[in-house]
């Protein structure tokens, strides 16, 4: 039941885009077309899921205070957290070059039509924000930081995937020249973050 609400919470009520609007450059440029939207909220789940878990290892078993202590009695004092900016960045940076060799080599395609947005998850603020809430929440088990990474990921996935959907529809429709494109998406955003309120109390 716990991993089942740390799941909703991080996938609907604190969403990365409709709550706190990370990684809106990706989320508007690449949710012209629904196929380009699913591939990159695809990669974005797949970073999410592999960076917060290997980061909370990192974060409990060598940065923190203390976390050395397993090394020894005078290694229990040594404080690293002023590196976990850099550790957490370096972690996302690995992963997406992993991500984007194999979408490259499997899907050439979509890797020329993510373009350079695929390379950019690696700055892409909604990989940071999971990697520095998650240290904030500070799980019991790596299990938690996991199903947390799985579920900001969905939560992006579902996003990006509903905007372009809506956004493919909407080509058809007679909408005002000075909001098509980005005014129409900007408008669209808010409305679904207002819509996405609902989920405040369907917590377990």
């Amino acid at each position: 039941m716990e991993y089942i609400n740390i799941f909703i919470r991080s996938a609907f009520i604190d969403n990365m885009i409709f709550t706190f609007f990370f990684g809106m450059c990706s989320y508007l440029a690449v949710s012209k077309t629904v196929k380009t939207a699913v591939g990159l909220g695809s990669a974005v789940i797949f970073v999410l899921l592999v960076t917060i878990p290997i980061n909370y290892l990192l974060e409990t078993f060598v940065l923190k205070e203390g976390a050395l202590s397993w090394m020894g009695e005078e290694y229990a004092t040594m404080d690293l957290s002023f590196l976990s900016f850099i550790m957490f960045i370096a972690v996302i940076a690995s992963i997406v070059q992993l991500v984007e060799m194999l979408v490259e080599k499997f899907s050439p395609a979509l890797y020329g039509a993510l373009g350079i947005f695929l390379p950019l998850i690696a700055v892409n603020c909604a990989i940071l924000g999971g990697a520095l809430f998650m240290q904030q929440k500070q799980f019991a088990n790596v299990g938690q930081a996991t199903v947390y990474g799985l579920g900001s990921g969905f939560g992006w996935f579902i996003a990006i995937v509903l905007i372009a959907a809506i956004r493919e529809k909407i080509k058809y429709s007679h909408v005002p020249a000075p909001l098509k494109g980005v005014g129409m998406a900007f408008i669209l955003t808010g409305l679904m973050g207002l819509a996405f309120l609902g989920f405040l109390g369907f917590e377990l």
